[in-house]
């Protein structure tokens, strides 16, 4: 049987960190800043662990 494909756009958007966690970007920092608050902009620049509910089919798309 052949090997399983892991999802390229799931890997692309996502990363597990050494202790299993998902994390992912925040939305709205792409483009259109200008009319952003810098406080709104700034918040946006950290990573965020994915939420429980989405794990595990996020772990599963990653075949892991």
């Amino acid at each position: 049987m052949p090997k399983m494909k892991s999802h390229t756009g799931t890997g692309k958007r996502f990363r597990v960190t050494g202790t299993g966690k998902v994390m992912r970007r925040r939305a709205n920092r792409a483009h259109l800043l200008e009319h952003k608050s810098s406080r709104r902009t700034r918040r946006l620049y950290d990573e965020v662990v994915v939420s429980s509910a989405d794990d595990r089919r996020i772990k599963r798309l990653l075949s892991r």
